[in-house]
């Protein structure tokens, strides 16, 4: 694949604009008309970036999650990144490229390899590696960061029930996201739908955390399990309406509030009870001050489903994999999201499995139904497949055929050496060059 930095998009894709942050929300109806103006902004289809987590391993201690200080001070004194990604840390010490948008797949997998090999090489000198896999299969989840942003999230995960799935999402899971334009107005509902309708397949298919802090459940997608497990209705899918907008407004207001910024201390405090933005903002709730509109912007970076709307369409349910393996996934996904013939054959194979976001995770391409509709989704994209990644495609067709995920070979390696003992030799498996 070549590293150079080709087609950058001559608009990008498209955040949601700052509401002006001092102002009040004068009603439900006129926040719930904000969160739906900017959910979706009309585009051109076509535009894609994309973002990869990594677990960071030092390898002379393994077992020991990196300092947070001192991932800071590497990520502060980084040179910028060939093809203009951006390096950000997560809470627990994963690190995350994120390209710029770029105008075709093909130049977005560029981009981002080149970007992964100058990462890399840094991190290299440091004796670190940097390993993408959908969780760490070994160490227990830990929080680095000391944001209280983090330390909020982790009080309301307790309170409400779901500390060890909040944990582990936060900390020990990596993810492969692509995101692409909301196309034209008219489109907006059916992409929306085909990219929910495509969900299932891609968890199934890209299956890679088996094991979870040094233990399996037999998942094999253990990263999605703990998706499922927290709060349904601030990580739950969107339901396919034919105004996905005004759809994504409603789920935004139902979503329990999960912290609240002091506008004059910057303290960020946790909401330990169940209170939905919506009941803040008519009043029927108190917590403290009436919302405003930079508390919404803040509510809406605190909502996880697995398609989120940001003015543009945010795909988060891909699990991390191997370098050998995700460029062909990046295509396959993004082919099977924009691409007229295969997205529209796609959507039609996966419509009786959009709701199989549970049995995907568990079973992946060992059901029966999932396994015959990914293994033909994925031979539509290849046949549509750009010509530069037609080799990485194909490779990762052939794994699906054969029922199997990069999951597979993970697992195996942990039950064959162990957790700890797999993802020190992945690690020192990891080539800056490759």
């Amino acid at each position: 694949m070549s590293a150079g930095c080709t087609g950058a998009a001559e608009a990008p894709l498209r955040l949601v604009t700052a509401i002006p942050e001092s102002r009040p929300l004068a009603s439900v109806d006129d926040t719930r008309e904000l969160i739906s103006r900017g959910a979706l902004t009309e585009s051109s289809i076509g535009t894609v970036g994309l973002e990869l987590e990594f677990h960071v391993v030092d390898l002379a201690v393994p077992a020991r999650r990196v300092a947070w200080d001192r991932l800071v001070g590497l990520v502060a004194e980084l040179a910028p990144m060939p093809c203009g990604s951006a390096v950000t840390l997560e809470p627990g010490g994963q690190v995350e490229l994120s390209t710029l948008p770029t105008t075709e797949i093909t130049s977005a997998v560029a981009a981002l390899d080149a970007d992964r090999r100058a990462l890399s090489a840094a991190f290299t000198t440091e004796q670190l590696a940097l390993v993408a896999l959908g969780a760490d299969p070994a160490r227990p989840p830990e929080r680095m960061s000391p944001k209280g942003r983090y330390a909020a999230m982790e009080q309301h995960f307790l309170a409400t029930g779901s500390a060890n799935p909040g944990a582990a999402m936060m900390c020990s899971t990596a993810a492969l996201q692509v995101n692409i334009n909301a196309g034209p107005a008219e489109r907006w509902s059916t992409r929306v739908s085909r990219l929910h309708q495509l969900g299932p397949i891609l968890v199934a298919i890209s299956a890679c955390s088996p094991y979870l802090a040094g233990r399996t459940t037999g998942w094999k997608s253990m990263r999605q399990q703990a998706w499922g497990e927290i709060d349904q209705a601030r990580c739950g899918p969107l339901l396919g309406g034919p105004h996905p907008e005004d759809e994504w407004a409603s789920y935004a207001l139902l979503a329990p509030v999960m912290l609240v910024n002091d506008p004059v201390t910057s303290e960020v405090s946790p909401i330990t009870t169940r209170v939905s933005f919506e009941d803040w903002v008519s009043g029927a709730a108190d917590l403290g001050r009436p919302a405003t509109a930079a508390d919404l912007d803040y509510h809406l970076s605190t909502l996880f489903p697995p398609v989120r709307l940001r003015g543009f369409l945010e795909v988060r349910c891909i699990d991390a994999v191997p370098q050998k393996w995700w460029p062909g996934l990046a295509g396959i996904a993004a082919t099977l999201m924009d691409d007229p013939i295969a997205g529209d054959r796609a959507a039609e194979i996966c419509a009786p499995l959009t709701d199989a976001w549970t049995i995907a995770a568990r079973d992946g391409l060992h059901h029966p139904s999932l396994h015959r509709a990914a293994r033909d989704c994925v031979e539509l994209a290849v046949d549509r497949a750009p010509l530069l990644l037609r080799p990485q495609m194909t490779a990762y067709a052939e794994l699906v055929e054969s029922g199997r995920t990069p999951g597979d070979e993970v697992a195996a390696r942990c039950e064959a050496d162990g957790p700890l003992a797999a993802l020190e030799a992945l690690a020192r498996e990891v080539d800056v060059d490759a």
